[in-house]
């Protein structure tokens, strides 16, 4: 058994309940894409749970086809401003303790004022990213 650190080792959950320790988190497109070709065969059934700290508003949406997301406030607060595919918008804030989920297909970012921390488990097959 081994112990990591969410922050810079994320966690792939796949198909028989199996649990992934990821290569570490670089920052980058890059480390996305070859997350998905490592967990290519689990499916819209993988999930990547990551935790990120934030302090300011993020600077892209993002969009997950292949199914939900979890998105857990640990610590501080965060707004998800999400755009559904009908043109409606919703907007949330949730503080610690706090969890929202983003549906399949919906675009949605974040703004940040505070030191934040944030779980995240997403089904990240697909995923589309756009300048906000």
């Amino acid at each position: 058994m081994s112990v990591n650190d969410l922050h810079t080792t994320p966690l792939h959950l796949g198909l028989g309940a199996t649990a992934v320790v990821e290569p570490p988190f670089t920052g980058g497109y890059d480390w996305y894409a070859d997350y998905a070709a490592r967990h290519t065969d689990d499916g819209a059934e993988g999930r990547l749970v990551t935790l990120f700290s934030f302090a300011e508003p993020w600077t892209s949406w993002e969009m997950h086809p292949a199914g939900a997301e979890v998105v857990v406030c640990l610590t501080g607060a965060i707004t998800l401003i999400q755009q559904h595919p009908d043109g409606a918008a919703t907007t949330v804030t949730l503080t610690a303790g706090h969890y929202a989920i983003n549906p399949p297909g919906v675009w949605h970012t974040a703004d940040v004022s505070v030191p934040t921390q944030v779980l995240f488990i997403t089904a990240g097959a697909g995923t589309h990213v756009r300048e906000r």
